[in-house]
């Protein structure tokens, strides 16, 4: 009896074990997915366009990521270094990347799809849009801010290239651990999110004068007969 007790616990031990080494479901599995519905609801009804320099914010997180002064503050008391981007209607994407690379993992390809589907549904067609990328504050600042651009201009391009969205819609910028979506947990994997931000409309191209059409000549009158 005392052998038979024996064996059961040892394989009641043994399925523990198991369990606790089998690998846990991916954040991506363990959370519904966004419907386009879903990507639509939040990126639309822009009440303002956002002036934004995009090429002088990158210098600026560059700059910014570069910074070696010893009252430099922690990543999670840092001040955001585009606060006007807080105040924009923007979805936030789960896209899985290779690690320390710009490489979009298969499994997220049907995310990028749903957000292409989603930027020419008809009530976002008049807006452009920008993605940010982010990540979690590990490693070399500087080497994050240029990771994260890098994921930005990848996650552009795969929508340009492969959903056909139109380029002069949309813009990409990282951020780096610049402005972390969860600055009081700064290595939190939900810092490594992209994000799609409404920036501005479309500018409604002016359409082309009426063509006048040619003056029509004079009739000649016939001469009076004397």
């Amino acid at each position: 009896m005392r052998t038979l007790m024996r064996g059961l616990r040892d394989i009641a031990m043994l399925g523990g074990l198991v369990l606790l080494t089998m690998p846990s479901a991916p954040a991506a599995a363990q959370t519904a997915a966004a419907t386009r519905d879903d990507i639509v609801a939040k990126l639309d009804h822009v009440d303002h366009a956002a002036d934004i320099d995009v090429p002088a914010l990158r210098q600026q997180v560059l700059e910014r990521s570069r910074s070696r002064s010893k009252n430099e503050p922690p990543p999670q008391k840092r001040p955001p270094i585009a606060p006007e981007l807080t105040g924009l209607p923007a979805f936030n994407a789960d896209i899985q990347f290779d690690v320390d690379t710009p490489i979009v993992l298969p499994g997220s390809y049907q995310t990028v799809g749903r957000i292409a589907d989603a930027l020419v549904h008809a009530s976002l067609q008049p807006y452009n849009f920008l993605i940010v990328g982010h990540i979690e504050s590990t490693g070399r600042r500087e080497s994050n801010a240029i990771l994260s651009q890098r994921r930005a201009d990848a996650i552009r391009d795969i929508l340009v290239n492969t959903f056909k969205i139109s380029a002069k819609r949309l813009q990409s910028v990282g951020l780096g651990e610049e402005q972390l979506l969860d600055p009081a947990h700064p290595n939190a994997p939900v810092n490594n999110q992209i994000q799609i931000v409404t920036l501005s409309k479309v500018a409604e191209q002016a359409e082309p004068p009426p063509a006048h059409p040619a003056p029509v000549a004079a009739a000649k009158k016939p001469a009076k007969k004397r």
